[in-house]
């Protein structure tokens, strides 16, 4: 029998197989989807850590491991920006000429090495490994010589050296310390209003990981039973709502397995309170969600209104996103329809509904803590896009209310080109209408500003950046 081929020597060492680490593994593969598909980190962790889990092999994860890598793929999110100013000192070519997905391996590295407690040796070994796993042995010399320079110093260190000074850029240094584009610094700074101090406060409470926020549904959970879970504390503003103040896994709860409770920032859930607390001038007995998918502002919506012996239809353009309406109001104590159909052209007729909430589509901005990649993936330009949408949908549902009815816009973002400049251009063109005061209706919550609208932000209310404006319709 003749000898098998041996596998050639470059180096006069015998050829070792690279060690598969799963966690990294598992990261990495996150991070290409978020690249490659545009997906969400949000979507895509949930699926691969659960497959990860249901492992019966040597490689299945523990709570742990789990842990390590979401906090491996939101932190190199979170500080794509920075850690690509790093790598670009520490290599030999324009960063845009980096392959993708070793680019994505030296990130994970760079968190390693800069946002992590991860002893450097460690942090460049298990990287190196992880290159030659998904890269090849010949990249994975690239990333060792990459890593181990920037293993030279601490983020401290990195940020004075690539981050411009302040005094001469004050933009652009905070884009490059606290890993924001340049533009989003801007826009959140002038929806500020000024000032140094809250625009780093904002900055940096987009890059803390968000407590787990609960939604007690009224007449199908309590926040008392919610409560019960470990490390559950109550919500700091609504009293439908609990905080996971250690993470957890929400669907291990049976309320929200059950549909009777489930996961929706507290921001969210103000918006709609105040929307249904808005005083009415007659009857008050059909309630309309213009824009409701996935479904979560409806379904507490619907509840709501059932304690009044009021009806919802909740409508979503998307067919697949009005299936996460209608998952998400089965079981609602009172009545309610769910259908499919343009919030600008709608299926009803004019003057129908008492209460009109429209959650408009917009850029994201403020749930950067959520989804850091938002921050890379959207332009200036999105704005453009979004504005005809917006203005559209808020006549529409101006249009839909009767005389004497109230309608809430509400959006996602503090980007003043999609709050005060939407809610002033329509108005314009609806002169029979009446801004209402929100901030009443958010009873001890503080600092919302002069009004009548309300702009909630992390650093203060703990929140997602939720804008809130309510009409009321005159004429």
């Amino acid at each position: 029998m003749s000898e098998q081929p041996r596998r050639p020597r470059t180096s006069g060492k015998p050829y070792r197989r690279p060690k598969k680490d799963p966690v990294r593994i598992l990261a990495f593969e996150a991070l290409r989807a978020v690249d490659e598909r545009d997906a969400y980190a949000n979507l895509v962790l949930p699926p691969l850590l659960r497959k990860a889990r249901e492992n019966e092999g040597p490689e299945k994860f523990d709570a742990r491991d789990a842990a390590l890598a979401t906090e491996l793929v939101y932190g190199t999110l979170r500080w794509q920006g920075t850690y690509d100013a790093v790598i670009a000192t520490c290599v030999d070519r324009p960063l845009g000429d980096v392959d993708p997905p070793v680019l994505d391996v030296l990130s994970l590295g760079a968190h390693q090495l800069l946002g992590t407690r991860i002893p450097t040796h460690a942090a460049v070994s298990a990287t190196v490994e992880l290159a030659r796993v998904v890269l090849g042995d010949g990249r994975a010399k690239f990333v060792n010589a990459v890593l181990r320079k920037i293993a030279q110093d601490d983020l401290d260190g990195w940020l004075e050296r690539v981050a411009p000074p302040y005094d001469e850029d004050p933009e652009d240094n905070l884009a490059v310390v606290h890993s924001h584009p340049r533009w989003v610094v801007s826009a959140l700074w002038d929806s500020l209003g000024g000032g140094r101090a809250g625009i780093e406060e904002l900055l940096r409470a987009d890059n803390e990981r968000p407590e787990v926020t609960l939604v007690a549904r009224p007449g199908r959970a309590t926040a008392e039973e919610l409560l019960g879970e470990d490390a559950a504390v109550p919500g700091r503003w609504s009293p439908y709502a609990v905080r996971l103040t250690e993470g957890g896994e929400p669907g291990a709860i049976e309320a929200v397995r059950d549909g009777r409770a489930g996961v929706q920032d507290e921001g969210s859930q103000l918006v709609a309170i105040a929307l249904a607390n808005a005083p009415l001038d007659g009857p008050d007995r059909r309630w309309l969600d213009g824009c409701a998918g996935p479904g979560g502002k409806a379904a507490l919506l619907g509840a709501l209104a059932a304690e009044r012996g009021a009806m919802l239809l909740a409508s979503e353009k998307q067919p697949h996103r009005a299936g996460l309406v209608a998952n998400a109001l089965d079981g609602n104590p009172g009545p309610y329809q769910v259908i499919a159909a343009d919030g600008t052209r709608p299926a009803w007729r004019p003057g129908s509904f008492d209460r009109v909430l429209v959650d408009v589509p917009c850029t994201g901005l403020g749930a950067l803590r959520r989804r850091p990649e938002a921050r890379w993936r959207r332009r200036p330009g999105d704005l453009e896009g979004f504005a005809p949408l917006q203005r559209g949908l808020l006549r529409t549902a101006l249009e839909s209310v009767r005389v004497g009815g109230v309608v809430g816009y509400a959006t996602c973002s503090p980007h003043l080109a999609e709050t005060r400049a939407v809610v002033a251009d329509v108005l314009k063109q609806i002169p029979d209408t009446d801004l209402v005061d929100a901030r009443p209706l958010l009873p001890g919550v503080p600092e919302l500003g002069d009004g009548p609208d309300v702009q909630l932000w992390p650093h203060v209310h703990g929140t997602d950046a939720m804008y809130l404006a309510l009409i009321r319709r005159t004429g």
